[in-house]
């Protein structure tokens, strides 16, 4: 039986591998024990094979040569702003969110990432039980070839998103009434920030403690790029994340943050501030304008960079299959 909730870290862990250290493997929150990893994890063993060290959950990836850290790559299927929800036919601007995400499914497995991440709004409006148990049947596929991680965003229920996907317990020490998520990789560290202030209110919030955790998470870094995805744009107004000045200085003496992925205008686009890259996921569920797609990206990290390609189900299909190329300052 699949575990379903909420994947938190990963390891990544060979003897040839530059080694993750104990102390920054588990700067996010309590280690975990693989019986209560709160994660969709891949059942194919000659996939991935996994193992309890202690009571560290580690991923052993087959990467091989000296130079792993410069040339490998961490694949990651990206997806926002799924809006599932527990009507089937619910539907929104001639798009019904529960059918797209169905047809994304087998464009996702296609590509078979080594992760999957839906950044935020991953239920339609009020995050109701019966809206992520929709979710999970869903997600079910993608499941069962790799992790999947989901955040939150302002149409998510803390309490309801929990009580369906099941996470572990240990990982709330860190940061009281938040999720975050630490990836890490030889190639990069994605870090899955929580935005969710209010359910069904338009404005987010990273808060204090996230802040604080956060501060101390980037002093103890190495020198690995890392990336942020938050569900909120990244604006001055009323709608966005309240605290964006707040979080682009915690951000500016650290030259190892290359980019932020966000979410939440459901427009894809790209832009750049204070030497960080800033990338508009598309969303999955419907578009709020025609000339935007409804879709998802195609992601390879690496040390210098990402690879994003657009996988367009909907809207507005021009650059369906482009790939856009960002090198890290």
């Amino acid at each position: 039986m699949l575990a379903f909730a909420l994947l938190t870290q990963i390891f990544w862990n060979r003897a040839d591998l530059p080694k993750v250290t104990e102390n920054s493997a588990c700067l996010l929150s309590t280690p975990l024990h693989l019986g209560a990893m709160p994660t969709l994890w891949n059942t194919q063993s000659s996939r991935r094979n996994f193992i309890e060290s202690g009571v560290l959950t580690t991923v052993l990836m087959g990467i091989p040569g000296a130079q792993a850290q410069e040339e490998s790559s961490f694949h990651l299927a990206l997806l926002s702003d799924t809006h599932i929800p527990a009507d089937r036919s619910n539907e929104y601007r001639g798009f019904r969110p529960w059918e797209n995400l169905k047809r994304v499914i087998p464009e996702v497995l296609a590509v078979e990432p080594e992760s999957a991440l839906i950044n935020g709004d991953a239920a339609r409006l009020t995050g109701e039980v019966e809206d992520y148990q929709e979710l999970k049947k869903l997600l079910e596929p993608i499941a069962a070839h790799c992790p999947v991680s989901i955040g939150l965003g302002n149409h998510d229920h803390r309490d309801n998103f929990q009580q369906v996907m099941q996470p572990a317990t240990e990982n709330k020490a860190a940061i009281e009434d938040k999720h975050v998520v630490v990836m890490e990789h030889p190639s990069v560290r994605i870090v899955q920030l929580d935005s969710l202030l209010y359910v069904d209110k338009v404005a987010g919030l990273l808060g204090q403690d996230q802040r604080a955790w956060l501060e101390q998470f980037l002093k103890q870094a190495d020198d690995r790029p890392i990336v942020f995805f938050v569900h909120h744009t990244l604006g001055e107004g009323d709608g966005d994340l309240l605290d964006t000045d707040r979080f682009f200085q915690i951000l500016k003496p650290h030259r190892q943050v290359k980019a932020i992925f966000y979410g939440h205008s459901h427009v894809y686009e790209y832009g750049f501030r204070e030497g960080k890259h800033l990338i508009n996921l598309p969303a999955v569920g419907y578009n709020f304008s025609d000339a935007q797609p409804v879709g998802w990206l195609d992601a390879r990290f690496h040390r210098k960079g990402v690879d994003l390609t657009l996988h367009a189900t909907g809207g507005n299909k021009a650059d369906d299959g482009r790939t856009t190329s960002l090198k890290w300052a």
